[in-house]
């Protein structure tokens, strides 16, 4: 498939600097992503422990309200903080469906960053991003995870493994490292 877009956003570019990645994105990835965005970021840790702790707090004190003996409410208390912890990595695996059925359709993408941002192109569909879309990046064992921000749901993935070889990854490391903050 051919990518206009993609193509005139690297027609300038030195070639040399460009990294290209071709990968098929999978759950996993959105997955992995959204844990670990959940480790690192301030947003993501609220969005992860707010629903455990909140229904643990309100267990608590709805339990002292009523007088429910110390031994019950602990018993409560542990089995509500492990029912609510379950439905928390239940729900960043259901979000990682969501995100992954919006990309499904793509097939194998392609992807070429420079200096500039990046252009990924799809068996169905070519968009370029520039890095200013970006305000952050993290990188997993096995991925790089390019952020919005703090008041921004967007959320890329690109797989190490699409990388054509090693210098392929730390190039991008060093592209992403000039134009986006580390977390």
């Amino acid at each position: 498939m051919e990518s206009k877009g993609g193509d005139a956003f690297a027609a300038g570019a030195d070639r040399g600097a460009d990294v290209e990645f071709v990968y098929r994105p999978t759950v996993g990835d959105f997955e992995e992503a959204l844990r670990a965005r959940a480790l690192r970021t301030g947003a993501g840790r609220i969005q992860a422990f707010t629903g455990p702790v909140a229904s643990v707090g309100a267990l608590a004190v709805f339990g002292v309200v009523v007088g429910m003996s110390a031994p019950v409410l602990a018993v409560a208390l542990v089995v509500c903080a492990a029912v609510v912890s379950w439905g928390t990595l239940r729900a960043v695996r259901t979000q990682a469906r969501r995100m992954f059925s919006t990309v499904e359709p793509y097939g194998q993408c392609r992807t070429v960053a420079d200096e500039r941002g990046a252009v990924s192109t799809g068996e169905q569909v070519s968009f370029s991003v520039g890095w200013a879309v970006h305000r952050e990046y993290l990188e997993t064992a096995r991925l790089f995870v390019l952020l919005g921000g703090e008041r921004s749901a967007g959320i890329a993935v690109l797989p190490k493994r699409g990388a054509q070889g090693p210098e392929d990854v730390e190039r991008l490391r060093a592209i992403l490292g000039r134009n986006l903050k580390r977390l």
